[in-house]
């Protein structure tokens, strides 16, 4: 090309190829420890655990679930080998899992350490000096002044509640230190939390027990009807107590536009520390949970549970005692299930529902019309048949597998089974006996839940609330005013974005202006 002229050296070789230098173990590790301990990567991890967290929703785990777990590897014998190889039904106690919060943990602490040590150098020292130019800054501005003018900037900015130094002919302010403050607070409040988290979930526990009124719940294993404990719970770590269920009730709206809407429910219970203890008298409501000593018990459902007596040919009692219909829906329409192993002839099962107020569709079906027990009915229908309760394999008390069974109550096509009032007495088809309906009985669903880091979790996530507001809302702003040829000049500089910026440096050279003695006329 013509006019072109070579910039390269004359010992310039083009197939001499660039090697880089060796970093070496040490620079990889530095690297390593870099790239690790950035926000960004902080954040990564922070999405990959709540990633990672997911399958433990979806899968039954071992430690909460066990008997999901079992019934899991029956129903799928192929897929379940491969899932438990990956931990996936003991996710929060896995190798990945744990991988993932230790390298979170370490990031956090590896930000936020060097971070610290910074902000309380800077907290110490003097406000940066002055540009060598104000050009660049987006907020500055000139005006004529006095002798007076750098004294009155000092002045001004530090009733502004500015860091404030003079230094020969400038005036260097800073404020909002509060901002790194209030974000170093934030990250120190996350691992804060995470430590709390981790610590409460290994210790803590939850159980839960559907009790009937007059039923006693036992703080034990045995007297739960399912139980969570924490990856380093004991047994020997209950505290001991009981608890009692003296009467359950329930208030319903009877106004018109809301009738049967729920108003309060009331658990009142006798609770003993020890088996010599004093027993205490306490209501639960649903926002009111019990507090005892290693445990807290909510309040989390209710129902009914009519007594129930089922009788063979010859009058022997197969069955007696409260059954828990669980509510399907607002009104309480319930669902039962009684299963008689030990029935004679042969064993059955009954599916029941229960009409606290019963009324009629027009398609001849019935339903609860209102959720207080004002005009009950019980119907079942019975299914005769292997109920498969020796075979080895948990079962789910609250359903009734049908498939195999032969129905010979209840349906279209085969004998109704109703009952219309307490003691009431209705034979059972197919030589079955019978089955009276002796009261009807309340029961609270209560959850005792324990703990131990619930404080700490909930002060570090205020802390960390407080933090992360107080590093959005605070500007972190620098202000310098200086003496130039032909007067003076002011300029800004936020770190982040600041919309008063402008607003500042209008405001502070109205004020040094107004101070500015005016000339007297000749």
């Amino acid at each position: 090309m013509a006019g072109f002229r070579s910039t390269r050296p004359s010992d310039h070789v083009d197939s001499e190829e660039v090697t880089s230098p060796d970093i070496g173990f040490r620079g990889w590790l530095r690297w390593f420890w870099r790239q690790l301990t950035s926000m960004r990567t902080a954040l990564f991890l922070l999405l990959l655990l709540a990633a990672a967290a997911v399958p433990g929703s979806i899968y039954p785990q071992r430690s909460a679930d066990p008997n999901g777990v079992t019934l899991y590897f029956q129903t799928q014998p192929e897929l379940a080998p491969w899932l438990d190889k990956l931990q996936f039904f003991d996710v929060y106690s896995s190798a990945w899992f744990s991988a993932i919060y230790i390298l979170l943990f370490v990031s956090l602490i590896g930000c936020v350490v060097p971070r610290t040590l910074v902000h309380a150098k800077a907290m110490v020292s003097a406000p940066a000096a002055a540009p060598k130019t104000f050009a660049r800054l987006k907020a500055k501005a000139k005006f004529e002044g006095s002798e007076n003018t750098l004294d009155n900037a000092f002045t001004e900015l530090k009733a502004a509640r500015y860091r404030v130094v003079r230094n020969g002919t400038e005036v260097a302010a800073e404020r909002g230190y509060i901002r790194e403050t209030g974000n170093l607070v934030f990250h120190i409040s996350l691992i804060g939390l995470l430590i709390a988290v981790a610590i409460g979930g290994g210790l803590s526990y939850s159980g839960q027990r559907v009790l009937i009124e007059g039923e006693t719940l036992v703080n034990n294993l045995g007297s739960y009807d399912s139980f969570s404990p924490g990856t380093f719970f004991k047994k020997d770590s209950l505290t001991p107590f009981s608890l009692t269920l003296k009467k359950f009730e329930a208030d319903f709206d009877l106004q018109q536009v809301n009738v049967g809407t729920p108003t309060d429910f009331r658990a009142t219970v006798t609770s003993k520390l020890s088996v010599n203890g004093k027993p205490k008298n306490s209501v639960i409501r649903v926002n009111e949970p019990l507090e005892l000593p290693g445990a807290n018990v909510y309040l989390t459902g209710n129902g009914y549970a009519p007594v129930l007596t089922f009788r063979d040919a010859s009058g022997n009692v197969s069955f007696s005692g409260p059954v828990v219909y669980l509510p399907q829906d607002a009104n309480y329409t319930s669902l039962g299930v009684i299963k008689l192993p030990d029935a004679s002839p042969k064993q059955f099962g009954v599916l029941s529902f229960f009409y606290p107020t019963v009324a009629k569709l027009q398609t001849g079906a019935l339903t609860s019309a209102f959720p207080g027990n004002a005009n009950p009915v019980i119907t079942m229908s019975v299914y005769v048949g292997n109920l498969g309760l020796d075979n080895g394999v948990p079962s789910n008390v609250f359903s009734l597998a049908v498939h195999g069974l032969k129905q010979v109550a209840g349906g279209k096509k085969h004998p109704k089974i109703e009952l219309t009032k307490e003691g009431e007495t209705v034979q059972l088809p197919a030589g079955l006996g019978s089955v009276t309906w002796d009261s009807t009985k309340r029961y609270a669903s209560l959850d005792v839940d324990y703990n131990p880091a619930q404080l700490w979790i909930f002060m570090f996530a205020m802390l960390a609330l407080a933090g992360l507001i107080t590093s959005l809302l605070v500007p972190r702003r620098r202000v310098w005013v200086r003496k130039v040829a032909g007067g003076f000049e002011v300029g800004a500089l936020a770190k982040g974005d600041d919309a008063r910026l402008e607003q500042v440096v209008e405001e502070l050279k109205v004020k040094l202006a107004i101070k500015t003695p005016k000339k007297k006329a000749k």
